[in-house]
C-alpha cells in the first residue's frame, strides 16, 4: 500500500469508531531469527499511533525480559490486529496495522498515553503503573489494512 494512504484509512470515521470501542488487540512480534510471537493486549489509539503498557497482570517475566519486549528490541517491525467476530459473518471486521514499535522515552508522552489507557480500561486505575517501571510502547503505523462491510468506503484488503 502507498504509505500516504495508510494515515487516511485511520482518519475514516468508521475505522476510528471501530478502534475507539475495540477492547483488545493482538500484537505480533518476531525475534531476530524470525520466530513469531503473538499476545493479546489492551491499547490506546491517539489518532496516529497505538500505545500499550507493560502492566501488572501476572507474567513470567517483567520489563525488557518479556518475550514481546525482547523481540521488539531485536526487530521493531510488528503487526497489531484489532478484530471483531460475530456468528453473523456479515459483521466480521478487522484493522491490521503494520508498524515499528518503540519504547516511549519521554515522560510527558508516557503520562498522556497512561491517562488515556486508564480512561479506556478502569482496571488500570487500580494498578501502580509508573514511568521508569512499567514500559510503554508506541506502535508507529507504516501500513494499514481494513476489512469488513462496515468499512465499505475505506476497505483496502482483498
Amino acid at each position: 500500500m502507498n504509505e500516504a494512504v495508510a494515515p487516511l484509512l485511520l482518519e475514516d470515521p468508521g475505522v476510528r469508531r471501530f478502534l475507539s470501542v475495540a477492547r483488545v488487540a493482538r500484537l505480533a512480534t518476531a525475534s531476530a531469527q524470525a520466530v513469531p510471537h503473538t499476545v493479546p493486549l489492551c491499547f490506546w489509539f491517539d489518532g496516529v499511533n497505538f500505545y500499550f503498557v507493560i502492566d501488572q497482570k501476572p507474567k513470567r517475566h517483567r520489563g525488557l525480559k518479556l518475550k514481546r519486549m525482547r523481540n521488539i528490541a531485536e526487530n521493531p517491525c510488528v503487526s497489531l490486529l484489532i478484530d471483531h467476530y460475530e456468528e453473523d459473518w456479515s459483521h466480521l471486521a478487522y484493522v491490521l496495522i503494520n508498524g515499528r514499535a518503540r519504547i516511549v522515552e519521554g515522560r510527558e508522552e508516557y503520562m498522556l498515553a497512561l491517562r488515556n489507557l486508564r480512561d479506556k480500561y478502569p482496571q488500570y486505575r487500580d494498578m501502580a503503573l509508573s514511568y521508569g517501571v512499567n514500559l510503554m510502547v508506541r506502535n508507529e503505523q507504516l501500513d494499514v489494512h481494513v476489512w469488513g462491510a462496515r468499512f465499505k468506503e475505506a476497505d483496502t484488503s482483498s
